[in-house]
């Protein structure tokens, strides 16, 4: 199976959907961030790993206790995972924090300032 196939793809977003309803609706973790998101999957073709990556509203230290609760809750998330979805192989998930969202905002700070100060 080719890494970008339609059908890989149909179960990047089916992956995708279970992890947002599984750490939205049944993770009772208080380490877990309730403004947390799932932004991309990218599971394998051979099924067996998952690369998951999430995003959280607030500081590091948040983002830090974010991912320390997702990660001592993966047996149960790919339990609920296994249940929701029927694959061949459920994916082992491993979750990286994703930068892209608070990149975007520092870039425009960055681009703000510069038009702030040619302007003057």
């Amino acid at each position: 199976m080719r890494k970008n196939s339609l059908k890989n793809t149909r179960i990047n977003v089916e992956v995708q959907r279970a992890l947002a309803e599984i750490i939205r609706g049944e993770l009772k973790d208080p380490r877990i961030g309730e403004l947390t998101s799932v932004v991309a999957v990218e599971v394998a073709p051979d099924l067996k790993t998952c690369k998951a990556w999430i995003s959280v509203l607030g500081d590091e230290s948040a983002q830090a206790e974010t991912l320390a609760g997702l990660k001592s809750a993966e047996g149960f998330i790919r339990n609920q995972l296994a249940r929701k979805i029927n694959l061949r192989n459920t994916p082992q998930v491993t979750f990286i924090i994703d930068q892209s969202i608070a990149y975007g905002v520092s870039m425009s700070k960055l681009i703000d300032d510069v038009n702030n100060n040619s302007s003057n």
